[in-house]
């Protein structure tokens, strides 16, 4: 037995040893965070039960990788540590009871704590002396680091000289590197149309900037740095609490989370807990957890540390969102617009809370920039509610096949065409002739933000498709109530309510009309303008090109689409039998250069009360303005509901006005008015 527990710990080491090494020195990591802490953890649990086996090399006394030879070494005046992590309320409760036993005259209400999201980026100290920057360090090896001044210059959210006179001559701050969602997004949007070597992760992304021998790449790369505690402080004036230090880094310039709060007990803690998980898709950036640390100084200094992590602070580590599962195969599925889309089908993995089986390729470029293959141990990623998407091939498997795009369409059979300088191949088929199509185009149709046929979900629509009974959008207002009823699931209730909710739907909006149509590059925001300056459908399916490229937010390849769908003849059948089946509309006013928020561009976020934000989308697209999905420079007010986000951090960041639900109401009223 006593052999198996050692051969065990000897292959923990080695194998952690490796891991770290590829991760912070070589930036290629082989694993998913998930698999390595739980690695970790299990060397952890061994160790504490076998104490008489630890050593002093072992992984668990120390902190991280090696300084690469490139950058010169850095010693910590006071070592990185970092954190014991729990993941239950339970273990949270264990560690607070820790901290109580060993304060002893402390009671629960004199523990209060800072807590603040844990953002996945990379540990750096910064040390100011005389008001500037004089050094930059990455954690390193929790001792040593490496000198990376020069590329953190570069970052525009690094102050290289501190606002105000009351900084101590010398001190550490301690903070955390990182890219947002929304730069990362942007970045390798910008790196795959420059055929660019793009970043894997947002984590990765932030270590490789850092670590780039010139500093002109770290300052093309969108790093940011919150900071989050001092390391040491020279002179007289130290902190009482590490609220106080947080408030005394943000007067001298330096940025720290809004998300920091402090929480008076062990409940107002576990709340917000609970808060951010909720919120944890919607912040700016990747967090995989939140830190707790207790607020008081004194109280940390009586804490103390251990070896390789402070007594007085955890990390509550939520659901990885990344795990690492093997690719079982490929399947290509076809959209409303004949788009090829190929999805792969992984070996089950429980990733963000839930099991996925799927992620989403986006196309065939796709496999080819991730080299990917049959059989690969990929690592997958799942963040909110959207589909997984697979970050990188870990290894090949066995036997592995390539991944080749079929030449028939998998629904009807037709030719799959990729046309020349586009990356999405298409069926050859016009989507009357295509099942796959026509299901996805009536699913479009009956949406919500379209005709908002009630009751008329995929299944519905796969059995009237399936049964010859809808080929077109014009069939769904010619159904039977009796054939309707005698549908699987079905029933005359149900057949009665559907033939209701499509009467009703005949009924709506130029501009949903529009939308509804489905035509390639037209969203709600471009229907809703062609429908304010063409007042009608006649004039805007008989225009041309040049008279659609005058429209708000039409170019050349909107105006193209719109042009190549008005001119197909099939396409027309359908408008004139939609209309001869009794969809209608009421003319709108052509006015859109009067529109009062003409050419500026509005974002929504948070919660609205008293209208859906659907209806205030419509409202403000209504009015001229643009409707965005993110915050810019370029933006001219974001409308802010309650239990707002990133959105509305980052327009505060960026000085864009903010406007809450009453006073847009109050504009609303005006608008109306004049």
């Amino acid at each position: 037995m006593a052999n198996k527990v050692q051969a065990r710990l000897d292959e923990l080491r080695r194998l952690i040893r490796r891991h770290d090494h590829l991760y912070h020195v070589l930036d290629a990591p082989e694993i998913a965070d998930a698999e390595y802490d739980a690695l970790f953890d299990e060397l952890v649990a061994l160790e504490r039960k076998h104490p008489g086996r630890v050593t002093d090399d072992s992984p668990t006394q120390r902190v991280g990788g090696t300084p690469l030879p490139e950058f010169a070494a850095v010693t910590h005046e006071v070592a990185m540590l970092s954190l014991e992590k729990v993941a239950t309320a339970a273990e949270l409760a264990e560690w607070h009871g820790r901290c109580l036993g060993r304060l002893q005259d402390e009671t629960d209400e004199a523990l209060a704590f800072c807590c603040e999201p844990k953002i996945d980026g990379v540990a750096v100290a910064l040390i100011y002396a005389d008001g500037r920057l004089a050094l930059a360090a990455t954690r390193g090896d929790g001792r040593t680091g490496e000198d990376i001044t020069a590329n953190v210059r570069t970052l525009p959210s690094v102050p290289l000289r501190l606002q105000g006179d009351r900084a101590p001559p010398r001190f550490e701050v301690r903070g955390e590197i990182y890219i947002s969602k929304q730069d990362f997004e942007a970045f390798n949007e910008r790196a795959k149309a420059a055929g660019e070597r793009t970043l894997v992760n947002p984590r990765n992304g932030a270590a490789g900037s850092l670590r780039q021998l010139d500093p002109k790449v770290t300052a093309s790369r969108p790093l940011k740095m919150y900071c989050y505690g001092l390391g040491w402080v020279e002179g007289s004036w130290r902190p009482q609490t590490q609220m106080e230090a947080l408030q005394r880094l943000a007067a001298w310039g330096l940025r720290t989370n809004p998300e920091a709060k402090l929480v008076k007990d062990l409940a107002a803690c576990q709340a917000y807990l609970n808060d951010i998980e909720q919120r944890r898709n919607v912040l700016a950036y990747d967090i995989d957890g939140v830190v707790v640390k207790v607020n008081s100084l004194d109280q940390q200094r009586r804490l103390g540390a251990v070896t390789r992590r402070p007594r007085w602070a955890v990390a509550y580590k939520y659901p990885a969102e990344e795990a690492a599962t093997r690719v079982l195969e490929v399947e290509f599925q076809v959209g409303r617009t004949g788009a090829i889309t190929p999805v792969a089908k992984l070996a089950p993995v429980f990733v963000g809370g839930v099991t996925v089986s799927n992620a989403s390729l986006h196309n065939m470029g796709e496999i080819q920039r991730l080299g990917l293959r049959l059989g690969d141990l990929v690592r997958v990623r799942r963040a909110g509610d959207v589909i997984p998407q697979i970050l990188s091939v870990i290894n090949g498997g066995t036997g592995s096949e390539d991944i080749a795009l079929p030449s028939q369409c998998p629904a009807c059979g037709s030719p799959v065409l990729l046309p020349e300088g586009e990356a999405v191949a298409r069926c050859g088929a016009a989507a009357t002739l295509c099942p796959a199509q026509r299901k996805e185009g009536l699913q479009h149709y009956a949406s919500r933000l379209a005709m908002d046929i009630e009751g008329l979900g995929q299944k519905l629509i796969d059995q009237l498709v399936e049964t010859g009974m809808v080929k077109t959008p014009a069939d769904l207002y010619r159904l039977d109530a009796e054939a309707l009823a005698a549908l699987p699931r079905m029933g005359e209730k149900s057949a009665h309510n559907l033939l209701q909710a499509l009467s009703a739907s005949q009924s709506t909006s130029l501009a949903r009309f529009i939308y509804a149509l489905g035509i390639r590059e037209v969203g709600e925001a471009t229907a809703q303008n062609l429908a304010n300056h063409f007042g009608d459908l006649a004039p805007l399916r008989n225009a041309s090109a040049e008279e659609l490229e005058v429209v708000t937010d039409v170019g050349p390849i909107v105006a193209a689409k719109l042009a190549d769908y008005f001119n197909n003849p099939d396409n027309r059948a359908l408008l004139d039998d939609l209309i001869a089946e009794g969809v209608h509309w009421p003319p709108e006013q052509a006015q859109v250069a009067a529109m009062p928020l003409a050419g500026q561009t509005w974002v929504l976020t948070g919660t609205l009360e008293e209208m859906p934000r659907t209806e205030a989308k419509q409202k403000l697209v209504g009015l001229g303005a643009k409707v965005a999905g993110s915050v810019s420079k370029k933006t001219t007010r974001v409308l802010a509901g309650s239990d707002a986000g990133s959105k509305l951090a980052k327009a505060q960041e960026l000085g864009v006005p903010v406007m809450d639900e009453a006073a847009f109401l109050e504009l609303l009223r005006a608008k109306d008015a004049s």
